[in-house]
């Protein structure tokens, strides 16, 4: 998943990687006690993740809302006894800081002490380690022999926590009026799920049902990590299975390390901008700078904007996502993330601003903002490693909120989704159509089980023609869906891109911006990226996420690729005409090559 920034998984051939993990694992021995065994740490190595694997399973076969069995909108991890993150598996990267600076601090908080086998504690506290409020932690402790052995636990995004809007987002002035914040309570002891704290907090939520379903599939995500290194430690002996641990994160910093080693040195900068906080037109400043040395990473954000009265806060924890994410697409993506990683992830973040927010500023569309950083972050790199740095991305996480009564049951109900956009294009190819980015790597919810599950109709759903940033390798294109209501529903939109579209590298254009229309085919009127609206039965929503940034000259692409994007649909004929300077006839479908030349050497 991290070997290129664009998220795609490019897969080593098995017994390459198979003989470089050897390699590595043999190269540890060298360093470890006589007693080290190198099949041992591998197997218990593996055994771990696959623990954490096997709750991502029981959490999306139990879930209820699409946001968390479709979309898989959640994370899970294993911490050893001093709550340092040993193994982690990621459906989402953006919790790649969420877990590993939530569950030190919530259970710190609450006192190690105050929890026995079969308890659970629940937190959101943007600033107790969280993020938003949606993104909820329920933390296990792993006992064995009557000793604390560590912790498992589990983050997923709940489609609605209260607050002013359904699914909980939109362009709030502070976080009181987002939704519930839970600060370290027990909802499970025991075994047993606390029926006064699990009322309490599903009083608080529109979308009861599936909630209350979703809060079950956590609560098995965690017995299910629970049994799982419990098998292990019989298996192998919890002293045994504590010092490979140790070993684990010793090999892992010295791998991370030697990585650091390969990548350029010295200082890059950049900056970025957010388009708006949703009350102003002011963009929203974002500066980044990386300091690359034997030291290892810094990330200083320096410079970036005093905190706003506006949804754009970033909370410590998103901020450190972002960072940890850059890192980790730059280095072998076969070197685990746990804690010997995250001790090279450096940042200086000042408190009081959008990248570090302090309460009560609210946090809800802190992706926008965190996820705007890592094209910011990334932009610093390319000229040092321009084979390694797309172009501007998405870069926002577009998300989608509505509900209201439901026409079908007559109870609320609340929806969530993030919509997918443009990639940027890169050294040698060009940037994929309508996908996520960089962190956020959520799943597409078809359109047939989205309107089977809510009363929705979703009458187009397609990709946006001639939206790519033109260049040499052309952005991807953004994606369009439009929603359609027989019921009164209020929808929020809290995403970006509206002003100014992704950027390009090296003598590529931008991408197309984004739009967000209402009633599209009747007296459209054209809305703002960050705004909750209050639909009549008939209205229609229209959402076309932005494309992504072309990488080098557009007259440089070559005109077999444009010929073919225009045959698809992609590009139309006069984009190729005017943009690329390709001429193509369109009867016979081939370039013009003559007229095509011409073109180019106008230009």
């Amino acid at each position: 998943m991290w070997h290129y920034v664009n998220m795609c998984r490019i897969k080593k051939p098995l017994h390459a990687t198979s003989i470089k993990r050897i390699s590595d694992t043999l190269r540890l021995k060298q360093t470890m006690t006589p007693t080290f065994d190198p099949i041992k740490f591998e197997v218990i190595r593996n055994a771990l993740i696959e623990a954490t694997e096997e709750m991502t399973i029981a959490l999306r076969r139990s879930a209820y809302s699409t946001n968390i069995k479709t979309r898989a909108d959640f994370s899970c991890a294993f911490f050893d006894r001093d709550l340092q993150p040993v193994a982690q598996s990621f459906t989402q990267p953006v919790h790649l800081g969420s877990l590993s600076q939530s569950v030190p601090r919530v259970i710190r908080e609450y006192g190690p002490e105050n929890l026995g086998p079969g308890d659970a504690i629940l937190s959101n506290d943007p600033y107790l380690g969280g993020v938003h409020l949606n993104d909820i932690t329920l933390i296990s402790p792993v006992y064995y022999n009557d000793q604390l052995f560590g912790y498992v636990a589990n983050l997923a995004h709940h489609v609605d926590v209260g607050g002013g809007a359904p699914a909980s987002i939109g362009a709030f002035r502070e976080v009181f009026q987002e939704g519930v914040i839970i600060s370290a309570v027990k909802m499970v002891e025991a075994g047993e799920i606390n029926p006064d704290v699990f009322r309490l907090v599903l009083a608080q939520i529109r979308s009861k049902h599936e909630t209350a379903g979703d809060f079950r599939a956590q609560v098995a995500s965690n017995n299910t990590g629970v049994r799982r290194l419990t098998a292990l430690l019989d298996r192998m002996g919890a002293e045994t299975v504590s010092s490979y641990i140790d070993q684990l994160l010793a090999y892992t910093e010295r791998r991370t390390r030697a990585e650091i080693a390969k990548l350029p040195q010295g200082v890059f900068t950049a900056d970025g901008y957010v388009d708006n906080d949703g009350y102003t037109d002011e963009p929203v400043h974002l500066v980044g700078k990386l300091v690359i040395n034997d030291d290892g990473v810094l990330f200083d954000l320096n410079g970036s904007e005093p905190q706003r009265r506006a949804p754009v806060n970033s909370t410590y924890a998103q901020t450190f996502s972002a960072c940890a994410y850059v890192l980790k697409s730059l280095i072998d993506p076969d070197i685990p993330v746990n804690a010997g990683f995250y001790r090279l992830v450096q940042i200086d973040a000042p408190l009081g601003t959008v990248v570090n927010c302090t309460p009560p500023f609210p946090v809800v569309g802190g992706w926008e903002t965190q996820i705007r950083l890592n094209d910011v972050l990334l932009k610093a790199l390319a000229s040092a490693i321009p084979d390694r740095i797309p172009a501007g991305t998405k870069a926002m996480m577009c998300q989608m909120g509505f509900g209201g009564t439901s026409p079908r049951t007559g109870e609320l109900y609340a929806y969530y989704e993030t919509m997918a956009g443009g990639y940027g294009g890169r050294i040698a190819s060009d940037g994929p159509d309508a996908v996520q980015c960089h962190g956020q790597n959520t799943e597409n919810a078809p359109i047939e089980e989205t309107e089977i599950n809510y009363p929705v109709h979703i009458a187009r759903y397609e990709l946006v023609d001639d939206s790519d940033g033109a260049g040499k390798y052309r952005g991807g294109l953004g994606l369009q869906r439009d929603y359609c209501f027989d019921h009164e529903v209020s929808f929020t939109i809290l995403a970006d891109r509206d002003r100014w579209g992704p950027w390009g590298l090296f003598g590529g254009d931008a991408g197309e911006i984004a739009h967000y229309t209402l009633n599209p085919d009747n007296e459209a009127t054209k809305l703002g990226s960050k705004v909750t609206v209050q639909l009549k039965p008939g209205d229609v929503m229209r959402v076309q996420s932005c494309g992504g940034g072309g990488y080098g000259p557009s007259v440089e692409r070559d005109p077999q690729l444009v010929l073919r994007d225009v045959h698809e649909g992609k590009v139309s004929l006069q984009r190729a005409r005017e943009v690329y300077r390709v001429a193509i006839d369109p009867e016979t479908w081939t370039v013009d090559e003559a007229e095509t030349e011409r073109l180019r050497s106008e230009r």
